[in-house]
């Protein structure tokens, strides 16, 4: 079986949606039914792909989409360019790993989409206006293209039906994100003039949902009622985006400049290091599609005070701190996270549900499902497709 899996996105640093589409790759090369990977991305993201050592993969095969960082001219790509490309490579199925424009019809496999989230409806001041209107737009056109919608978690399935027609219901199938336990790679600190301080640590995009504000308030609170060792900082992971200026205002307005530190782009190893090193992980979203920090954290052996939200929940119900969102939240997540500092360190868990095996066999499955004669949206060209594959020595 050959899959196309389109992974070009704006950004030229790692993010939550290139992360998922590196680990439905780890998932797919795990099975033995997979031939060939075939990866889109963007011109600038190729030491991305060189650093995660896919260049080196045998069965993964990169490809260069020929678009430019603009949302006109990457939207435009997968709409007119991707059919060229799928035509060309004449993968089994193509699967897209966040919602774009495409044009199904001219598409002759099953496509498949990860949805993430919907936070187009749910947080509109992610995007701003007019652009949230465009978002919605493209998600919507998605999901009524596509042949199945793997969410994220029960969450974000939960979430779509709340915002999507019941038609769509259908193709709506649960995959979580893959999340495995990593080994500490390096002893090397990735954050600057680091000298052994104590740290809390929040992996976040600068994002409205993210609640990063209420992070910096609540350590300015416990620094200021000294609740918490003096030399304590906050070392916020994530690429920039439009709670940016907003953030860096209120580190300015504290005086926490030398308290805050900001990174983005880190390499696996670093990350790492950093959910292993951390006095915890504070995780306030007001709503997630799934929480992959949370994930990550407890299998690191992190300890983690986050929001009472479903996504979270999901993950693990015995070993976060949970805090209530609402009236008193920033005083909530400064109390819990004076408690949670006193408690013993924490111990990595399993989650083996997250696990690339599982979820290997879980996309196999979904793929089959989509190859079969009665589920094509194009009669004999799909059928004809699948005889083409078996026949393939």
């Amino acid at each position: 079986m050959k899959v196309l899996i389109t992974f070009a996105q704006f950004s030229s640093a790692m993010s939550g949606l290139q992360r998922h589409a590196f680990n439905v790759i780890d998932c797919l090369l795990k099975q033995p039914d997979i031939e060939a990977v075939h990866v889109v991305i963007a011109p600038w993201q190729r030491d991305m792909v060189r650093l995660a050592g896919l260049e080196s993969t045998a069965r993964v095969i990169a490809h260069i989409a020929d678009m430019g960082p603009s949302l006109l001219s990457r939207n435009g790509w997968y709409y007119y360019r991707l059919p060229h490309l799928v035509n060309q490579i004449r993968p089994d199925i193509v699967h897209l790993s966040y919602p774009v424009p495409v044009h199904a019809s001219a598409i002759p496999c099953p496509i498949a989409l990860t949805l993430h989230d919907l936070y187009p409806y749910e947080i509109p001041e992610n995007f701003g206006f007019p652009k949230v209107l465009f978002n919605r737009f493209i998600l919507q056109q998605c999901l009524h293209s596509v042949d199945a919608i793997a969410c994220v978690s029960d969450a974000t399935v939960s979430t779509m039906k709340r915002y999507t027609r019941r038609s769509l219901w259908d193709k709506a199938v649960r995959i979580y994100n893959c999340v495995e336990a990593a080994p500490l790679y390096e002893n090397n600190s990735p954050i600057p003039g680091w000298r052994g301080e104590p740290f809390l640590l929040s992996v976040s995009q600068h994002r409205k949902n993210k609640n990063i504000p209420l992070v910096i308030r609540a350590l300015h609170r416990l620094l200021q009622s000294n609740r918490i060792r003096p030399d304590m900082k906050l070392v916020v992971i994530g690429i920039p985006g439009p709670e940016t200026e907003r953030i860096y205002r209120l580190v300015s307005d504290l005086h926490m400049e030398e308290r805050v530190i900001f990174l983005h782009g880190l390499p696996e190893a670093a990350l790492q290091w950093c959910y292993q090193n951390c006095e915890l992980l504070v995780a306030p979203s007001t709503t997630e599609g799934f929480g992959l920090p949370v994930a990550e954290a407890l299998l690191a052996g992190c300890r983690v005070v986050c929001s009472d939200i479903p996504a979270f929940r999901e993950i693990d119900e015995h070993h976060c701190c949970f805090v209530p969102m609402g009236s008193g939240a920033e005083q909530c997540f400064a109390d819990a996270i004076a408690t949670s500092i006193e408690h013993p360190p924490a111990l990595p868990i399993s989650l083996p549900q997250f696990s690339a095996t599982v979820l290997g066999a879980q996309y196999i499955n979904l793929y089959r499902g989509l190859l079969s004669p009665e589920r094509s949206r194009y009669g004999h060209t799909r059928c004809l497709h699948v005889e083409d594959q078996e026949e393939r020595p």
